[in-house]
């Protein structure tokens, strides 16, 4: 939402018998990303606990940030605004679907796990005014979207043929009867700024590996307040319901 992260605590719960070369490859790799955003474990604490307490490694964090954007809310859409999201949506909740379905898929797919604050540093350099800022972690695209409707008494139109949504991710959610817009995603946000500010921002996204793929998808209007409206390939409309359960066990 426009902070700066700067500091980070770190508790691990390890199982007795967890293999080192586990843990050293987890550390190592929170090293290494928490490199690209400047980040700094600051304290933490870590507790080994007998066979059967914990489901291998549990590491619980807190993180500290800076505010240096201010006026980021689901307060803020207004009318002819637009919306942006910054990457295809589902793989994250599709890839853990597809693992403990033991669905094995034939493709690249990974998730999409990703720190953003270089991007979103990015648009704050370059000037850009957002209203809404966010990330589509629980409850995915189709949560976040609701939460804006509903807050900010507004209704949001996508168009569901400008949704990025990968092949293999359609084709998980065809095979299980699930919809890509309430699969989690771990590196993907969704803005919502004025429409004159779209094109700059989406030029600023697009130089990013993380928002290479962010694109338009949709305007606030006034049809229906608080509701959301997929607008589908066919012609035909729908509301997009937010999500009645949980499609996975929390694991984050």
């Amino acid at each position: 939402m426009g902070a700066k992260p700067k500091y980070l605590t770190c508790s691990f719960m390890i199982e007795e018998g967890f293999e080192y070369a586990k843990l050293e490859e987890i550390v190592i790799s929170m090293r290494d990303e928490m490199a690209k955003s400047g980040v700094k474990i600051v304290a933490g604490d870590t507790k080994v606990v007998p066979r059967g307490g914990v489901d291998g490694l549990f590491i619980n964090t807190t993180g500290i940030g800076e505010i240096v954007y201010k006026g980021i809310s689901a307060h803020h859409l207004v009318n002819d605004d637009v919306i942006i999201v910054s990457h295809e949506v589902g793989n994250h909740g599709a890839c853990i679907l597809a693992t403990r379905e033991e669905i094995e898929l034939e493709s690249e797919l990974q998730t999409d796990c990703a720190s953003l604050w270089k991007p979103v540093e990015a648009l704050i350099n370059a000037g850009v005014t957002m209203h809404a800022l966010r990330d589509a972690t629980r409850g995915g695209l189709s949560a976040v979207l609701n939460e804006w409707a509903e807050t900010s008494k507004v209704c949001i139109e996508v168009d569901e043929a400008k949704i990025p949504v990968a092949q293999e991710v359609k084709g998980v959610c065809e095979l299980l009867g699930f919809e890509p817009y309430e699969f989690a995603n771990e590196g993907t946000m969704v803005i919502a700024l004025p429409k004159e500010e779209a094109l700059r921002a989406l030029e600023v996204l697009q130089k990013f590996p993380e928002t290479a793929h962010a694109t338009i998808i949709g305007k606030v209007t006034q049809a229906f307040t608080c509701k959301v409206i997929l607008h589908t390939p066919w012609g035909s409309e729908r509301f997009l319901e937010p999500p009645k359960g949980e499609l996975l066990p929390r694991i984050c």
